[in-house]
Order: structure tokens, then C-alpha cells, then sequence
């Protein structure tokens, strides 16, 4: 169907959850769990394979998300910069077409005059964080505690506002769960659903032997720094240091994934209530997260590394109107992308500050159109009190991830009162597809890892950001 014979302007629902990986939705072949809904959301439509964010952080990756922008021109570089609400977003385009807005959710990048949600008609977000069980929401009229799930009434305030517009303009919905961020608290309804043993990861037990500092400085190894609050009870007492990281991995991941449940059935409810207004075929309806998230790879919870499981979202993409069902999408997209995507569907221009690529072609007319040859990612949080981990930049190719630990610099102390020179990883993802073996230093790789400085270099030029002082400029 060509753009001049759309019956109208889509509706437009982005369902967006927080720290739920790829690797824990079936569509994607995860071997944890299953997720037919979102399955379901998928055979309408497409999934991408190799989409990332720019920043593996909430709040920076939010702000990407809305801005179509990076965190360095966004302003919201770690968890603690709020954002200036009043910068150009893909909701204020929509809305300036003529669409109505809401978001409904998880906020989670300031409260305040300048900080709270703008451009919307309508909003209703979570405190900071949130809670799961009965959610305290923030408007423009008060505070308001809803008795219920999190997830569920995220949902339900979405449809009440939907179903309270009169007039026929297109709307725009964003729903923002919690789930399934830390500490993981699922409902009754899905409370012991993975009670069977859950697979291990193959590199749970990575011993970091060719990795930098960085990774052993880390506090997010499962075995060492998941908490009471986490795992709701303590360790059998008889287990060894093995057997205590083996048995905190099982608790962690049956409250992660009873949560993802419940998302699903979420995902679900959205696509029901959509067909029962007889929406669906003429709605863009995306589901994703904010980052991903390691589920035991390399001994880890949490985000924040350039690793795979931490960068790579899930991403999927449905409007029967436009896009037909397909394989899924393999060229490299990121967050930044999602916002000139959404408003070149929508037919609204996109704001000229914008820096991401639309990949709206390869969804529609344009299935094997190029996108970009690498992906720039910048972490900025450095040493942080809870995760420890070290700021640092890269780019990813097609093949290779070149990753520069900066950790502020020469000389620069984080929060352990410690001073760590900067240190580079190099792998290769043709022939070490987990990422435990860095080649940086290793002589057959001299070429690669000098034309990939060059690479990151120039792209760190083209966005306008700018290198850390420690960084030479390459030689090639």
C-alpha cells in the first residue's frame, strides 16, 4: 500500500519495559522462557536482530529513545542528569501534527518543573523507580496511589485515556513498565511459574582472564552482589561458594522471568483491545526495552558493559497496514533511531536535530537498504557506588567490537578512592560470538585494530562528540 492510499494517519502504541533482554523472549530463541504474546506481535510483523542502545542505562537510553538523539547532545548522560523536558522529541512533532499524546508509566528522567513529561496531552508517570505493588503516579494534578499491579494498571490507564478521546485525530500512546527491573517482584498470578530448573549460561563461570580491569572491578557478579532484597530469602546454608551462585542464578531468573510474564500478558491485552476497536491493522505497534540485560552471561546481572547482552534490545514491529510479515531485520539500528522511524511512519517530519536513521524503508518498500557500519556507544557513569563499573566508549561493526575503558582518564579516581589507567578490549564476533576472548593486544589483529580507532574516531566527529583527552588520535 502506497502512502497516498493510507485510509488515515496510524495510531501509534510504543510499549516500552525496562531491562527486559532480548534473550528472554522466545521470538528471539530464548531457551528461559516463553512469550507467546509477544511472539504473536511478531508474526505481524517484523523483529529486529541487531538493534542497540547507545547508552545501557534507564535514563539515558529514555532520553535517546524520545530525543532521537545521544546522550551527549541530550544532555542525559547517566542516571543522575535529568532531562530538559522542553527539547524537541518525536512527541512534540506528533503533537504539532495534530496527534494526540500520552504516556503512562515509567518516567524516570527527573521530576520537577523542567524535568517532568512535556508535549503530552496527557501523563501519569511512576516516582523515580516505581513501585510493583500498588504504584504511587505522579500528574500535572497530584500524586495518586492505585491499588494493583504495576504492569497491569500501566495498562489499564493507557486504555481509560484512549477511550476517553472524543475526536478522530490519530493518538500516540506510550506504556512504560516497570517490570522487569530490579528487584523483581512478579504478581500472584505468575509467583513459582518457573519453578523447574533454568539453563545456565555457557560462559556463567568466565573467569575474565583476557579481559582489562574493568571487568573484575565490576560489582554485579550474581554470585557476590545480588541481596536479600533480591533474592527474598537467604542461600541454604550448606552450599558451597558453587553451589550458593548457582542457586542464587535459579531465584534471580524465576522472579526476572515471572515478571517478563506478566509483560507478555500485558503485550497481550494491548493487541486484543486494539483488534476489539478494530485498530489493530492500522496501528504501529512496537514493543521493546530500554537496554538489555545479562541473565547470568559471565556471571553477571545488571547492564552498563558494551557486551552484547547489555547493548542489545529487543525490538519488534507491527502495523499489517504497511508491513507485511518477514524474517527478521538484520541490518544495525539503534534507540536513536526509533524517533525519525515512528514520525517518517506517521508522515511528520522529523526534527533537524535529530541523529538517528530512519529504518522505515527496510520495514516497508526497502528490505535490504544499508543502515550504518557501526555502532557508537558511550557509557558515562564512572565507578559508580552500586555496580562499579568503568566509563568507556566503542564501536561495534558488523563482525568486530572495539571497546576503550577511559575510566576518566590517567590519574582520575572513581568512587574507591583507586586510579586506573585507560585499557582497550578487542573481539571478534565471527569467531568469538560470547565475548570472552579479547584480541586487542594479540599481533594478527594489528590491522583491524587500528582501522577500527580510525573508525571510532571519525565517528565520535560525525556526532559531534567529542574524545576523551587520554585518547590519542589514530595513526591510519
Amino acid at each position: 500500500m502506497t502512502d497516498l492510499a493510507r485510509p488515515k494517519r496510524p495510531n501509534i502504541v510504543l510499549m516500552l519495559t525496562d531491562d527486559h533482554a532480548a534473550h528472554a523472549i522466545s521470538a528471539y530463541g530464548s531457551v528461559v522462557n516463553h512469550t507467546p504474546r509477544i511472539d504473536e506481535l511478531a508474526s505481524q510483523g517484523r523483529i529486529f536482530s541487531h538493534c542497540y542502545c547507545t547508552n545501557s542505562l534507564c535514563s539515558p537510553s529514555r532520553a535517546s529513545i524520545l530525543t532521537g538523539t545521544y546522550s551527549h547532545v541530550n544532555g542525559v548522560t547517566t542516571l543522575s542528569t535529568p532531562i530538559d523536558a522542553s527539547q524537541p522529541t518525536f512527541i512534540s512533532q506528533l503533537k504539532e501534527a495534530g496527534y494526540k499524546t500520552a504516556i503512562l508509566g515509567k518516567w524516570h528522567m527527573g521530576e520537577g518543573a523542567n524535568y517532568n513529561p512535556q508535549n503530552f496531552d496527557y501523563w501519569a508517570v511512576l516516582r523515580s523507580q516505581g513501585e510493583y505493588f500498588d504504584p504511587l503516579f505522579i500528574t500535572e494534578d497530584g500524586e495518586q496511589i492505585v491499588p494493583g499491579y504495576a504492569t497491569d494498571i500501566i495498562t489499564d490507564k493507557a486504555f481509560e485515556w484512549v477511550e476517553s478521546l472524543e475526536a478522530d485525530e490519530p493518538w500516540c500512546v506510550l506504556i512504560h513498565h516497570k517490570a522487569p527491573h530490579r528487584s523483581w517482584e512478579p504478581d500472584e498470578k505468575h509467583q513459582g511459574m518457573y519453578s523447574d530448573p533454568i539453563p545456565v549460561p555457557t560462559t556463567f563461570d568466565d573467569d575474565y582472564s583476557t579481559r582489562t580491569s574493568a571487568a573484575r572491578h565490576a560489582t554485579m557478579r550474581i554470585a557476590d552482589s545480588l541481596t536479600i532484597e533480591d533474592l527474598k530469602e537467604l542461600p541454604p546454608e550448606d552450599l558451597d561458594y558453587e553451589g550458593r551462585a548457582l542457586w542464587k542464578y535459579q531465584r534471580y531468573m524465576e522472579d526476572y522471568l515471572a515478571c517478563v510474564a506478566s509483560v507478555d500478558d500485558n503485550v497481550g491485552r494491548v493487541m486484543d483491545w486494539l483488534r476489539e476497536r478494530g485498530e489493530f491493522e492500522n496501528t504501529l505497534t512496537i514493543y521493546t526495552s530500554d537496554q538489555g540485560f545479562f541473565l547470568g552471561e559471565h556471571g553477571w546481572f545488571d547492564k552498563r558493559f558494551m557486551y552484547e547482552e547489555s547493548i542489545r534490545m529487543p525490538l519488534v514491529v507491527s502495523y499489517p497496514a504497511q508491513i507485511s510479515p518477514g524474517p527478521p531485520v538484520d541490518q544495525m539500528v539503534t534507540n536513536v533511531d526509533f524517533a525519525q522511524t515512528i514520525l517518517e511512519c506517521a508522515g511528520v517530519p522529523a526534527h533537524p536535530r535529530m541523529q538517528g536513521i530512519s529504518f522505515w524503508p527496510q520495514l516497508t518498500h526497502s528490505p535490504d537498504a544499508p543502515t550504518r557500519d557501526g555502532v557508537y556507544y558511550r557509557y558515562y557513569e564512572n565507578d559508580d557506588q552500586s555496580h562499579h563499573a568503568f566509563a568507556h566508549y566503542g564501536i561495534r561493526t558488523e563482525r568486530y567490537k572495539l571497546i576503550y575503558f577511559y575510566a576518566d582518564g590517567l590519574g582520575i579516581a572513581g568512587t574507591s578512592g583507586l586510579s586506573y589507567a585507560p585499557e582497550w578490549e578487542l573481539y571478534d564476533r565471527a569467531l568469538d560470538p560470547d565475548e570472552v576472548n579479547n584480541v586487542y593486544l594479540n599481533p594478527q589483529y594489528r590491522q583491524v585494530r587500528e582501522e577500527l580507532k580510525r573508525q571510532l574516531w571519525d565517528l565520535q566527529a560525525e556526532l559531534g562528540d567529542t574524545p576523551h583527552p587520554s585518547q590519542p588520535e589514530p595513526v591510519l
